[in-house]
């Protein structure tokens, strides 16, 4: 199958025939029919987080079941899935206690380097973030799919496995809005967008989006935003706390940038919340004046939108299909394997939410 390979940190994907084993047991494959551009794909083509080279990203993905190994009961060829990198055991104590986005059973959950599903000339190919989704097909694990309705357009419902559920999850399970408050987004990117939409069907009141590009800003509006703010032009503190007389009740991060938590809990009304929902890279420290806490403001961290992938994913298709979850306009540009660094590029160049590549003749 073709596959587009990180042979080196640095360097642009290369695409290139890679080899893909037969499941064993609880083991699924199935034909990649879309998968997501992340910017978390990103730091790791850059090198801000290390795995052992060469490797396959991708993980936003959705396929078509082709063949499943033994112990699998519930899931047969033909069947619509979506990926999503919190694969879970159902056993350790994160599990049993709901925070099944913690699992952290390194049998189910693997280390790049670890699986040996992928191989390239006789030697091993990293399959990262236990997906691999860059690629025709994917070997996993069960638990790190779910089946959807076949109703359910793939190169949307790929967007679900990691933005969309990271973003909604942030405002339903890790903060759990409530309606009639006030909630400001900072990043709006796809994790962003996604978390607006979801403060919109959690009946957040006044929705404060904030980017330093406009066009993302416009987006942010269709998603449900009330308010803009464009983080170029003076002190975003300062202009959050003006248009609601005060500050918000909750803030999230969505880029993954010290200076940008900073903001997200010095814009909270006392007694407010911010919710870290970016990706850091490794040694990244934010600084939080300690008078603060006096007044009761919190900031967590949300890992994955706190998710529980069997009960948010199909949740998530149904308001979408209700017409409340705007997948649609997330999708920037639908594009070819063969032009993910173009599609990498378009993202540092802050032009898209999301590009999606679909792969023809598989799926509906």
């Amino acid at each position: 199958m073709r596959a587009a390979v990180l042979e080196e940190f640095g360097q642009p994907l290369v695409i290139q025939d890679v080899a893909i084993g037969a499941p064993g047991p609880n083991e699924v494959l199935l034909n990649t029919a879309a998968v997501g551009l992340c910017h978390s794909d990103l730091h790791y083509m850059q090198g801000m987080r290390k795995i052992p080279l060469p490797g396959v990203l991708g993980h936003e993905v959705a396929g078509v079941v082709s063949a499943v190994g033994s112990g699998v009961k519930d899931l047969q060829p033909g069947d619509h899935v979506v990926g999503a990198l919190s694969v879970f055991c159902g056993t350790c104590m994160q599990c049993l206690g709901g925070r099944f986005a913690l699992c952290m059973d390194t049998d189910v959950k693997q280390p790049p380097g670890k699986a040996r599903r992928l191989s390239h000339a006789g030697q091993p190919v990293s399959q990262v973030f236990n997906l691999s989704g860059f690629a025709e097909q994917m070997l996993v694990h069960r638990n790190a799919l779910v089946r959807i309705r076949k109703d359910m357009p793939l190169d949307r419902a790929a967007l679900l496995g990691c933005a969309v559920i990271t973003g909604t999850g942030a405002v339903f399970r890790s903060a759990r809005v409530p309606a009639g408050s006030s909630v400001a987004v900072v990043g709006c990117g796809g994790v962003g967008l996604a978390a607006v939409n979801g403060a919109s069907i959690a009946g957040a009141a006044r929705i404060i989006a904030i980017d330093n590009v406009p066009s993302k800003l416009e987006l942010a509006r269709r998603f449900g935003a009330t308010d803009t703010v464009l983080a170029s032009e003076g002190d975003v503190v300062a202009k959050v706390v003006e248009l609601t007389h005060g500050g918000v009740e909750f803030s999230f991060e969505c880029i993954g940038i010290a200076a940008t938590v900073e903001q997200c809990f010095k814009m909270l009304q006392p007694g407010g919340t911010a919710t870290v929902v970016g990706l850091f890279a490794p040694g990244v420290k934010a600084s939080i004046e300690g008078s603060d806490f006096f007044l009761e403001k919190k900031i967590h961290g949300s890992a994955l939108g706190s998710a529980r992938i069997r009960e948010d994913i199909p949740r998530l298709i149904e308001l979408y299909m209700q017409g409340r979850l705007n997948l649609d306009d997330m999708v920037s540009r639908r594009i070819r394997l063969e032009d993910i660094n173009e599609g990498f590029a378009a993202m540092q160049r802050g032009e898209v939410a999301r590009s999606v590549i679909v792969f023809d003749g598989v799926g509906a």
